[in-house]
């Protein structure tokens, strides 16, 4: 019988860096909704890569990870990386329109939304009671929607195409993240963005680009510390894995959400309306049982057996 490696679970250490993933990823998504009013979604998009590549290039370099693929897998990870720019840039969109806190709630529907593709793309086994969460959950979305779209009208609707985006980058992520180590896959993809970017944001009509030496030191330093807590939120999440089990920290990602409203709080002044607190309840309620169900599900499968 084949058992996991315990030797380095440290599940207090897992739950820390948990901890600082559900606190960093909304402040830099705060910062992004600050700058996003001076800023070109393009550019703060290209600041999160390029801070990603500037910080995690040397650790490849200097630990001589590997970064080679075949050509199969180089395209997915292509794929990979416009899925994730394609997301960042509808949830920077997103927060333009939208209370920092429902933007996330809303964007919580992801996880209903991979066990679906997980059921009708890959024919995983998902029995009534999860899919019967999902439909509960995407209700609660709908009531955080609701009173949105009734303010901004469509761009209420960018979360849900954040959760999309961000499903598929999950499902091929799973196909790609056995062959590398999470900190080379990262640096993989911030230089295929940079190279994406760069020269599209050069081309493109009004030239993004052109603006960044306009803008005051301030504006600076706002977008290197958005670039720095979103590669350091995605590093925290990375490492709280290779500490505690999933099933152990997935719960705790839904912290995600009280740490949103609280920021959203102290920095606009915005909380969600009493329709909107309940919808992110149901979210949570319904997300944590799916997450409930799946635990119960993976103790009933056989242990595997040592050919």
């Amino acid at each position: 019988m084949v058992k996991p490696d315990t030797t380095l679970d440290r599940p207090m250490l897992g739950i820390a860096l948990m901890l600082g993933f559900c606190i960093l990823a909304p402040l830099g998504d705060a910062l992004a909704k600050l700058l996003g009013g001076t800023v070109p979604i393009s550019v703060l998009v290209l600041v999160r890569f390029a801070a990603q590549l500037v910080l995690l290039l040397p650790i490849v370099i200097v630990t001589r990870m590997s970064v080679r693929c075949t050509p199969r897998v180089f395209a997915l990870l292509a794929l990979r990386t416009l899925l994730h720019m394609a997301g960042m840039g509808l949830m920077f969109s997103a927060l333009q329109y939208l209370p920092l806190a429902d933007a996330v709630a809303i964007a919580f529907v992801m996880p209903f939304i991979m066990l679906l593709l997980g059921k009708f793309v890959l024919a995983e086994d998902v029995g009534p009671h999860r899919l019967a969460a999902c439909a509960v959950g995407f209700v609660g979305t709908l009531l955080v929607i609701q009173p949105n779209f009734a303010q901004v009208g469509w761009p209420a609707l960018l979360p849900l195409g954040v959760a999309i985006v961000f499903a598929l980058f999950m499902l091929v992520t799973r196909v790609v993240a056995r062959q590398f180590d999470p900190i080379a896959l990262q640096a993989i993809s911030g230089a295929q963005a940079i190279v994406l970017l760069v020269p599209a944001l050069l081309l493109w009509p009004g030239a993004p680009l052109a603006a960044v030496p306009e803008l005051d030191a301030g504006t600076l330093w706002l977008l290197a510390a958005m670039g720095l807590l979103g590669c350091g939120a995605h590093l925290f999440m990375t490492w709280s894995l290779r500490f505690a089990p999933s099933a152990t920290l997935a719960p705790m990602q839904y912290l995600e959400i009280p740490f949103s409203t609280l920021i959203g709080w102290l920095v606009f002044q915005a909380l969600p309306n009493g329709l909107a607190a309940l919808g992110i309840a149901i979210t949570i309620a319904s997300g944590l049982y799916i997450i409930h169900r799946e635990r119960a599900m993976s103790r009933k499968l056989p242990a595997p057996v040592a050919p």
